[in-house]
């Protein structure tokens, strides 16, 4: 059986295990990029919902507050130990519980195997809007930083005359010792190292 588990995949193995519905992972990771949820996201839900199926006596919060102590770094070893315990008087094992709890790294195979991938933007897309954003952040940048320097000449806390503001974002290529502005080098998809 593991050896056939293995080949299928663990997600579809714990999804015939435990009789869960696969076809929302799928569909979530396929929506368009302002509704879609992430891998990462995906696994943590799929790992909620492998957690209720252990526990169908228990309800949505407790199924929260079990994940978030077996799985969350911050949580504290007081609140990890006491959801052992609980889960252990269950008749849980709980490392065997934590050894099927799936990655992102499975979700993405499962969701692929099942023939789906993700479009999303187009790379032309992607990097106009990456343009777009480091420009919003550099206009703002220099907004802060005129409102500062003249907030400290008013009050006479900074001696300037008339001035020009540069606010640049430079990247420098150490493997072929080009150097360009970051939306420049966004725009035209790469430095020289491909020459």
């Amino acid at each position: 059986m593991a050896g056939d588990g293995s080949r299928r995949g663990k997600v579809a193995r714990l999804i015939d295990e435990h009789d869960l519905d696969g076809d929302w992972l799928v569909e979530e990771w396929t929506r368009p990029d302002d509704e879609r949820k992430s891998l990462r996201q995906l696994a943590d839900a799929f790992n909620r919902r492998l957690l209720a199926a252990e526990l169908p006596d228990v309800g949505p919060t407790q199924v929260e507050r079990y994940h978030e102590a077996l799985t969350d770094d911050d949580a504290s070893a007081g609140v990890r130990t006491e959801v052992e315990v609980e889960l252990a008087d269950r008749g849980i094992d709980v490392d065997e519980l934590r050894g099927e709890f799936v990655s992102y790294q499975s979700i993405r195979t499962y969701v692929q195997a099942r023939g789906a991938s993700y479009e999303g933007r187009s790379a032309e897309e992607q990097r106009a809007k990456d343009v777009e954003s480091i420009e919003r952040l550099r206009g703002r940048l220099a907004s802060v930083t005129e409102e500062r320097l003249d907030r400290g000449r008013r009050a006479d806390r900074l001696t300037l005359g008339e001035y020009r503001l540069f606010v640049d974002v430079t990247v420098y290529c150490e493997d072929c010792g080009s150097q360009f502005e970051a939306t420049e080098v966004l725009e035209t998809g790469g430095c020289d190292c491909d020459s």
